[in-house]
């Protein structure tokens, strides 16, 4: 998926564990294998030319275009399925394999689980007794820096995904205009249960500019962001700071 994951897991049998391991990474290769954009004989490649069809294409690929109609119906077709006019599933299917592999690591035996796709994280557990996972959020103004730390304490799951423009330039693209979304913000991060939905928010809120993503992220349930501007301006949804920490 032309970025690096990396797994943090604690407990469980060693040996259920490893094979586990060796399975969810099995997974991320043949998802990849299945939904790229990139190779010319990827499934999702095959269905955009007109080679394939969805009942032609494996299970997942109708799960995951299932899941992005669902984004595009909440976010109001700020979450799009589609680029330059073909199917693109790309803002969904990244932190959608992060939450399947993390899962398949928990069924296996794990107590603790996270794992970090490119920046999105999903966490399951704890690391330790009385320790809960943390994830720095980067601040996209000072390359180095802390944006903010999130806390997973108190819950046994939780996500944290962010968009902008930092680290790979104006690559979400605006549906409205099929052009590279140019807003006042530079990183939305999202605070949520799943990695699925927090990866896609965090795309959709990016596209629509600060003032609108920010009324719109409060009104989704179990959400939390964090909207950092290029004037250096921090907005954030109001339960943000119970999961700072």
């Amino acid at each position: 998926m032309g970025t690096v994951f990396s797994f943090d897991v604690r407990g469980g049998e060693p040996e259920a564990v490893q094979a586990a391991l060796a399975e969810a990474v099995a997974q991320l290769h043949a998802v990849d294998e299945v939904f790229s954009t990139y190779r010319e004989d990827s499934q999702i490649s095959r269905l955009a030319r007109g080679e394939l069809t969805v009942d032609g294409c494996d299970p997942e690929v109708a799960e995951v275009l299932e899941l992005c109609a669902e984004a595009e119906r909440l976010s109001d077709g700020w979450f799009s399925t589609r680029y330059a006019g073909l199917i693109d599933p790309t803002g969904m299917v990244k932190g959608w394999a992060v939450e399947r592999v993390a899962r398949h690591l928990v069924a296996a035996g794990a107590s603790g689980v996270s794992v970090n796709g490119g920046g999105d994280v999903q966490m399951y557990g704890v690391p330790g007794p009385h320790r809960p996972w943390r994830v720095g959020v980067s601040d996209p103004l000072r390359p180095g820096g802390l944006a903010a730390v999130v806390s997973a304490a108190g819950v046994d799951e939780l996500a944290v995904a962010t968009s902008g423009s930092a680290e790979r330039g104006t690559h979400i693209v605006d549906p409205r205009t099929g052009r590279s979304a140019v807003t006042d913000l530079v990183a939305v991060t999202v605070v949520g249960p799943r990695i699925t939905w927090a990866d896609a928010w965090a795309t959709a809120a990016f596209a629509m500019g600060s003032r609108q993503a920010l009324t719109w992220l409060e009104s989704l349930p179990d959400v939390e962001a964090l909207l950092i501007t290029a004037g250096d301006e921090v907005r954030c949804t109001g339960g943000l700071a119970n999961r700072l920490g």
